[in-house]
C-alpha cells in the first residue's frame, strides 16, 4: 500500500463554483501508478467547499451559484456573525451545505469518474483569498 500527501493551492477565485479537476491531477503524479485505490480531498477553509458535478456546460456551474445565493441570501436579519461583511456568514453556512472534502475512487492510473464528472471548488466570498486542500493519495 502507497500513500502520498500534497498540499494543493489553488489560485484565488472569484465567487462561484469553478472546474479543478485538472489542477488538482497535476499536483498528483503518483496517481498514474495506482491500480486500486482512493483520493481524499479537504479544503482548509470554511467559506469555500469542494463537491463533483457536470464538467462539460458551464451554465450548471452559474446555476449551481444562483440557486446557492437564493437558498442562502445576504444580509439576513438573523445573521449575527456580520463584521466581515455580508457575503461571510451565507458563505459559511454554504461551505456547510456543500461540504469540506471528497473521497474519489482512483482505477488504473485514473479518476474513476463518470463521463461528465468533474471536481469543482466552490468559492462563496466575494474575494477570497487562495485555498488551500491536503490531498491524500492511497493505493496499489
Amino acid at each position: 500500500m502507497n500513500w502520498q500527501q500534497e498540499i494543493i493551492t489553488l489560485r484565488a477565485r472569484p465567487r462561484g463554483c469553478h472546474l479543478v479537476t485538472d489542477e488538482v491531477l497535476a499536483v498528483l503524479p503518483g496517481i498514474a501508478q495506482l491500480h486500486v485505490g482512493l483520493l481524499h480531498l479537504f479544503i482548509q477553509h470554511t467559506s469555500a467547499s469542494l463537491t463533483i458535478n457536470e464538467n462539460a456546460d458551464p451554465d450548471v456551474r452559474g446555476d449551481l451559484e444562483r440557486h446557492l445565493n437564493v437558498m442562502v441570501p445576504e444580509n439576513a436579519a438573523h445573521y449575527r456573525h456580520t463584521l466581515e461583511g455580508p457575503d461571510d456568514m451565507p458563505a459559511h453556512i454554504k461551505a456547510v451545505l456543500v461540504g469540506p472534502s471528497l473521497t474519489l475512487p482512483v482505477k488504473d492510473g485514473r479518476l474513476a469518474l463518470g463521463t461528465w464528472q468533474g471536481i469543482y471548488l466552490c468559492e462563496h466570498r466575494d474575494v477570497a483569498s487562495d485555498r488551500r486542500l491536503v490531498a491524500t493519495l492511497q493505493g496499489q
